[in-house]
């Protein structure tokens, strides 16, 4: 009768286990392409950080790609957990809002929280990018990702009739996913030096004065 239970506690201890190897691996993986660049970052030198082998790179994550994207997919994300940022908590009380500035306030703090995690490893992603064709897929992928983000958020605004009639909603949606470009935040904070209240207040106001109709911002 007991051992069903033992084979559940020791499944469930192993899955647990492979769960904190895998959040060492691409934490290491993570500070090193940041720190480091996507090219000179190896595979040996991400077990060498994270105190593992070189087979267990490959075995818990991947390869330098699959590094990269779970690195990238956890800093947008906040964490390791297996849900979609379209489908957590946070997002869907803010397109649940009424007041449209409410909502582009509220968005505009989002993904400064995102750029904040985000941003060195995006500049490695664009680096990347240039001379290898799966990072280059890779950012691809991120910004068909930030204009599905950008489309939801405009549909809102017209469904509670606050866009802005002095652009086209395709435009609308071009201008909101140009706002979820951590390439914004790495220009104004890392290299010009805002801090990153001074962004996000002024990525607030650009998001309201752009898309909103006077009458609603």
């Amino acid at each position: 009768m007991g051992e069903p239970v033992k084979r559940d506690y020791r499944s469930g201890l192993r899955a647990a286990q492979a769960a904190d190897t895998r959040r060492l691996i691409v934490s290491a993986a993570a500070r090193l392409f940041v720190e480091d660049g996507y090219g000179a970052t190896t595979i040996d030198a991400v077990a060498d950080a994270a105190g593992v082998s070189r087979k267990t790179v490959f075995i818990a994550v991947g390869g330098k790609v699959d590094l990269l994207k779970k690195a990238l997919d956890w800093a947008v994300a906040g964490d390791d957990e297996p849900i979609a940022v379209a489908d957590r908590v946070a997002l869907r009380e803010l397109l649940a809002l009424d007041d449209p500035v409410a909502l582009l306030t509220a968005w505009a703090s989002v993904l400064v929280e995102i750029d904040v995690r985000v941003a060195g490893l995006f500049h490695a992603l664009e680096v990347a990018a240039d001379g290898d064709d799966s990072a280059s897929g890779l950012l691809d992928e991120s910004r068909r990702q930030r204009l599905a983000g950008a489309r939801t958020v405009v549909k809102r605004l017209v469904a509670l009739d606050a866009l802005t009639d002095a652009v086209s909603r395709a435009d609308a949606v071009d201008l909101a996913w140009l706002a979820t470009d951590p390439v914004l935040f790495d220009r104004f904070v890392r290299i010009r030096g805002w801090s990153v209240g001074k962004f996000e207040s002024w990525l607030a106001r650009t998001l309201t004065g752009q898309l909103l109709k006077p009458s609603r911002a």
